[in-house]
């Protein structure tokens, strides 16, 4: 069996169960549950703490995990990033006290850095050329400053509410842009057929959630011009009508774009125009 690694809190959490649940995977029914067994799909879940989840790929003991960039990066293990997930997205940010003339990279110079990703803030410290002491601390890191364990900190921020809450300031730039990815074991071959199964569905999942299809009634006249505005991934699929001076189009196109699409196809002379979405797809 495929062994997959999977978050089992924070907020990682509900989007990575809800893909594969999407993609046709069992899920624990009990919250206690550690281990749940799919012998239909031939995998095993196994749900872990999200820092622990790239230590467990990266010294093979699971084949592959749903987690996010940093944590990865910041796991310094042998895992891979297989490919990127489109959820989870996050930011790593440096914040210092406002009434501190701390503002600027250089300014991290001999300071101490709370944090909770120690090793990927040290390593990018290092490659920019500061000397700075990183403190490992284990949540509620922007306490840490008031506590007086550290001068500034260095954390994930969404909206920076929490933050400016705590009286910090987000200065410098981002120290990286992260989302959730799979990742697998270096052990793991990348063209094992297990592998590639997961992941043909992983992937047919997120494109059914960043497409719809659309279909819509058009002059026969009007085809190519229709045709230019929802290409389609190969090419849309066309149909006479009863009425032989119409066709039927039937198309995926990006759900962000569905708006802008109708009122261009309408321009053009497109009546009908529905929109349904895709529960899964295969490209």
């Amino acid at each position: 069996m495929l062994r997959i690694a999977v978050p089992n809190k924070g907020m990682l959490s509900e989007p990575a169960w809800n893909i594969l649940s999407e993609a046709g995977y069992r899920l624990r029914s009990n919250p206690r549950q550690l281990v749940v067994e799919d012998p239909d799909n031939d995998v095993e879940l196994f749900y872990l703490r999200p820092l622990d989840i790239a230590v467990y790929v990266g010294r093979g003991t699971i084949d592959v995990g749903i987690t996010g960039e940093d944590l990865l990066k910041n796991s310094g293990t042998e895992a891979v990033e297989h490919f990127p997930l489109g959820f989870g997205a996050s930011t790593f940010r440096f914040a210092a006290p406002n009434e501190y003339s701390i503002k600027e990279l250089k300014d991290i110079d001999g300071k101490r850095v709370g944090t909770s990703f120690d090793k990927l803030v040290h390593d990018y410290l290092v490659e920019q050329g500061i000397n700075a002491e990183t403190i490992h601390l284990d949540g509620a890191v922007e306490s840490s400053v008031q506590l007086g364990v550290a001068d500034l900190i260095a954390d994930v921020v969404s909206t920076g509410t929490t933050l400016r809450n705590a009286g910090l300031r987000i200065f410098a730039d981002p120290i990286m842009h992260s989302e959730a990815c799979l990742i697998r074991s270096p052990r793991l071959d990348k063209d094992d057929e297990r592998l590639t199964i997961l992941s043909r569905r992983l992937q047919g999942v997120l494109t059914a959630q960043r497409y719809v299809l659309m279909d819509y009634d058009i002059p026969v006249s009007k085809v190519s011009e229709a045709v230019a505005v929802t290409p389609g991934f190969e090419s849309p699929t066309i149909s006479p009508l009863h009425d032989k001076q119409w066709s039927a189009v039937r198309v995926m196109v990006p759900k962000a774009k569905v708006n802008h699409l109708m009122d261009k196809l309408y321009e053009v002379g497109a009546r009908g125009i529905i929109v349904t979405a895709l529960q899964a797809s295969r490209i």
